[in-house]
């Protein structure tokens, strides 16, 4: 059944209508009297990642000026090149649409738009197993890549320590810390005792797992206490919520709280070293992995960013280290057209890579697609305080870092190896490159993709690299 909706724009002064997906999405092209039907036409069927891309930006400007009747016109065309099934362009750009109907259907709030049949905009999201999410990580080293490089400046950086604390603020549900947990259970002078704290609400974004926090701390504990290292699990509680402490060495369960929403805010006041339990004699280590872009980065007034407050809590425990890891992109432009090139001329590097070794109709390779798709949604579909991916490249986090009062570090000859050593398991397209600032960046096909950087606060940095043998 046909349903003509209308809705007002908001900061328009006229009501427009906005069709449904079976209107819009139709087998009629547009009207060749229109404005730029003969031109959209003209791209019908292309595969051209250029002109996708003007069809994208013209979609956005349309969207951003409230010419409804353009955008109609727009997302008929890339309807006609989208596929979910399809080759590359054709794959990214039916998540590119589905983040434009998002936005579109937000501007008139009344629609609820859908398209290839009735699949919604929205992106529903399935819970994983540990197993699962193991081989979600091991996929490509997208992931691995942060992890290798991270862990082995852990381990550099804690020799002669026999007690270390880390703060775990990343998306991954503790992935990174087994492979910790072996290499230190090997160390010949005996293993130290390794506390994990983690927050207790993590952003509302995938990879997301079937079982509590609680639970996985206690995979943890297990495994630390086969490898015979004793072993904490802490939880990060912001105030309104009790404390708790997960230990392999005791029999007692504790819950860790979950949020839906990331309530960064009631964190921060949590980052003290009374609330954090720290001790003289333990090394700090504060590891970020994809976790910055969640915090917001825009300046209330004279406020800092919740970003750069967080960098100058870090900064005041004066951790022995602290790792950040994240996508090699800015995706923090107020401009939409300037989110969508750069974001259209980013996320094709996972699909292409999925692409070397995964059918089209592997499960994993269309959640991990999903959950790319989920990015997109976010980063084109919403603005203000619910657009959470806020992405910046490694260069600007160095800015970032420095001007919080940061030194960036050397990753050891050793770690490159081990870094090296792990995209020997990957297809040929993966590479490394150390750039500026002593970053370590995973390539595909010689493209940027995720950056690795080790920063030490100024306020230790002779202490910092005498220990760590840079001095």
């Amino acid at each position: 059944m046909h349903v003509s909706m209308k809705t007002e724009l908001r900061g328009s002064t006229k009501s427009l209508a906005l069709q449904n997906s079976s209107t819009l999405f139709n087998t009629t092209p547009p009207p060749q009297g229109s404005l730029t039907g003969a031109a959209l036409q003209g791209c019908l069927g292309s595969l051209d990642g250029a002109c996708i891309e003007k069809l994208l930006l013209h979609c956005a400007s349309a969207l951003e000026s409230n010419d409804v009747t353009l955008a109609q016109q727009v997302m008929w065309v890339l309807n006609n090149v989208a596929s979910s099934v399809g080759d590359i362009n054709q794959r990214l750009t039916s998540w590119f649409l589905r983040a434009l109907i998002s936005r579109a259907s937000r501007v008139c709030p009344s629609t609820a738009m859908s398209f290839n049949g009735g699949v919604t905009s929205t992106i529903q999201r399935r819970l994983m197993s540990v197993t699962e999410l193991a081989g979600y990580v091991d996929l490509i080293p997208w992931h691995r890549f942060g992890y290798c490089a991270s862990n082995s400046a852990i381990f550099n950086t804690i020799q002669g320590y026999q007690k270390v604390h880390i703060l775990d603020f990343s998306i991954t549900h503790c992935m990174q810390w087994p492979t910790l947990i072996d290499a230190l259970a090997k160390r010949p002078e005996g293993p130290p005792s390794l506390r994990i704290s983690v927050p207790c609400c993590r952003p509302p974004v995938p990879p997301l797992l079937n079982v509590s926090g609680e639970e996985v701390g206690f995979r943890l504990g297990n495994f630390a206490k086969f490898r015979e290292v004793p072993f904490e699990f802490n939880v990060i509680n912001n105030s309104s919520m009790s404390s708790s402490t997960l230990s392999s060495s005791t029999s007692e369960t504790m819950c860790i709280e979950s949020s839906a929403t990331f309530h960064f805010e009631l964190l921060l006041a949590q980052l003290n070293p009374s609330s954090l339990n720290l001790q003289d004699d333990e090394a700090l280590v504060v590891n970020c992995q994809n976790w910055l872009r969640y915090l917001g980065d825009e300046s209330k007034g004279d406020s800092n960013s919740l970003r750069d407050i967080f960098l100058n809590k870090i900064k005041a425990l004066n951790p022995r280290i602290i790792i950040v890891v994240d996508e090699d992109c800015e995706l923090s432009a107020p401009s939409l057209t300037s989110r969508i090139t750069t974001c259209f001329n980013y996320l094709w590097i996972p699909f292409d890579a999925l692409e070397t070794f995964l059918p089209k109709d592997s499960r994993q390779r269309i959640e991990y697609e999903s959950d790319i798709g989920h990015k997109i949604e976010n980063i084109i579909g919403f603005e203000g305080f619910q657009r959470i991916e806020r992405l910046e490249s490694g260069f600007t986090l160095s800015q970032r870092m420095r001007n919080a009062g940061f030194f960036s570090i050397p990753f050891s000859e050793e770690t490159v190896r081990e870094v090296k050593a792990l995209l020997d398991e990957h297809a040929s397209g993966w590479g490394m490159k150390r750039d500026e600032d002593h970053m370590l960046v995973l390539t595909w096909k010689g493209h940027n993709s995720v950056f690795a950087t080790a920063w030490v606060p100024n306020n230790g940095l002779d202490i910092h690299q005498d220990q760590m043998g840079l001095a």
